[in-house]
C-alpha cells in the first residue's frame, strides 16, 4: 500500500505508481518461476539439477530467473565443485526474510482454496508444535485485523516510474504457479498476483468501491478493469452489490474470505518496507488497539514466537512429492535496509 496516487501516464510509455511496497514484494513472488524457485529453497534445494528436476523448468528460464534473483540480493551463488565448476544458490537474509509472506500466502490458501485437506503442514522446531500462523502487531502482540489499523505517509510516500521488468505479472502467466509440489502459497498467487487484481484489491483496502472511482485512480482500462472485478467477483474475494438502480451501478465490497487476504498483504508490506524501500516505508501503519505503530509478525499461535524459515520443519504429501504425482488419483475442481548475504537454509 502507500501514498494516496492514481496510477499517471508519464508521456507514451512510462506510467507513475504511488510508492507501495506491497507491490515491490509482489514485484518478485508474482513472476511463476521466480516464486517456484524461491519456495524449493525453502525446501532445501540449493543445485541448478535439483531446480530443475523439481520443477521441470527449461534450462534457459532457470538460469535467468536464479541470474535475476542473485542479483536481486535473494539468493548469494556459492561454488561447491571445481573442475568443471558447479555453484549452488542460497537464500541470504533478504531472502530468507521472505518466509512470513509465504506463511501468511499459505495460511489463506489452505483455508480458503484447499477444501480442507491442506497440502502441507508446518511444524515450529521452536515449541515442538503443528502451527496455525497468526499474524499480529509488533508492539502488543494482538491479532490484527482491517478495520483495526489505521495509515499515514511514511517517508518514503509519493509516486515512482514504474519500469516493465518491476510491474507485477500478467494473469496469462497464472497456471505456471502451479507446476511442481501442491502448494497453498501457489494457488493463493495464481488469484492475487495478478498486476491489476492487486491493485483493484489494494484501492478497496483503501475503501473504493465503485468502478469510476477505481478507474480514476488507477487509469486502468475499462475492459481491464471490468475483466478484473469479474474474477475477483467469481473466486469469491468480492461481492457485487447494488447501489442505484436507474442504470444500474453496483460496489465491490470485500467478502469474509476477502478481507482474510489482509494478512498477506501487511506481511508482504513488512517485506517490502525492510528490504525495497531505500528512502523508507510509504506507509506507516497505526494500530488502534494499543495505538502503536506497527508492523506485521507472523508468529506461532501456540507459542507466539515469531516464524522463521530456519526454525520450521514440514510434514504432509506437499513436502516431499510433486503436484502431478499427489493429483493423479483424483480429478480436483479449482475452488470458487538491505543486509549482507547469510548463511542458507
Amino acid at each position: 500500500m502507500g501514498a494516496r496516487f492514481a496510477t499517471a501516464r508519464v508521456g507514451k510509455t512510462r506510467a507513475r505508481e504511488r510508492n507501495c511496497s506491497v507491490a515491490r514484494t509482489l514485484g518478485i513472488l508474482s513472476d511463476p518461476w521466480a516464486f517456484l524457485v524461491i519456495r524449493e529453497a525453502f525446501f532445501r534445494k540449493r543445485r541448478f539439477k535439483d531446480f530443475q528436476d523439481t520443477l521441470g523448468i527449461p534450462r534457459g528460464t532457470l538460469t535467468d530467473r536464479l541470474r535475476r534473483l542473485t542479483r536481486d540480493g535473494i539468493f548469494t551463488r556459492l561454488r561447491y565443485q571445481r573442475f568443471p565448476d558447479r555453484f549452488e544458490y542460497r537464500l541470504t537474509d533478504k531472502g530468507l526474510d521472505l518466509y512470513p509472506s509465504f506463511v501468511a500466502l499459505m495460511k489463506w490458501g489452505d483455508r480458503w482454496l484447499a477444501r480442507g485437506r491442506p497440502p502441507l503442514k508446518l511444524i515450529h522446531r521452536g515449541c515442538g508444535n503443528p502451527v496455525e500462523a497468526r499474524t499480529v502487531c509488533s508492539e502488543c502482540g494482538g491479532e490484527i485485523r482491517p478495520y483495526q489499523v489505521s495509515y499515514r505517509d511514511g517517508p518514503g510516500a509519493g509516486s515512482s516510474i514504474v519500469s516493465a521488468s518491476g510491474r507485477i505479472r500478467r494473469a496469462a502467466q497464472a497456471a505456471n504457479f502451479l507446476r511442481g509440489r501442491r502448494c497453498s502459497v501457489a494457488r493463493t498467487l495464481r488469484i492475487i498476483g495478478d498486476r491489476w487484481s492487486f491493485l483493484v484489491m489494494r484501492e478497496a483496502f483503501f475503501g473504493v468501491r465503485r468502478y469510476d472511482e477505481m478507474h480514476a485512480k488507477l487509469n486502468i482500462a475499462t475492459n481491464i478493469l471490468a475483466d478484473r472485478l469479474r474474477r475477483l467477483v467469481e473466486e469469491g474475494i468480492f461481492a457485487r452489490t447494488p447501489y442505484q438502480d436507474r442504470p444500474p451501478r453496483f460496489e465491490y465490497r470485500f467478502t469474509g474470505e476477502g478481507r482474510e487476504l489482509y494478512d498477506s498483504m501487511i506481511a508482504m508490506m513488512r517485506w517490502g518496507d525492510r528490504w525495497a524501500s531505500p528512502d523508507g516505508a510509504p506507509l506507516i501503519l497505526t494500530h488502534r488497539g494499543c495505538g502503536a505503530d506497527f508492523h506485521a509478525v507472523v508468529a506461532c499461535n501456540h507459542c507466539g514466537g515469531e516464524l522463521a524459515a530456519r526454525e520450521m520443519s514440514y510434514a504432509g504429501a506437499a513436502a516431499v512429492r510433486n503436484e502431478a504425482e499427489v493429483a493423479k488419483p483424483r480429478v480436483r475442481r479449482s475452488a470458487k535496509r538491505v543486509g549482507r548475504p547469510a548463511r542458507a537454509l
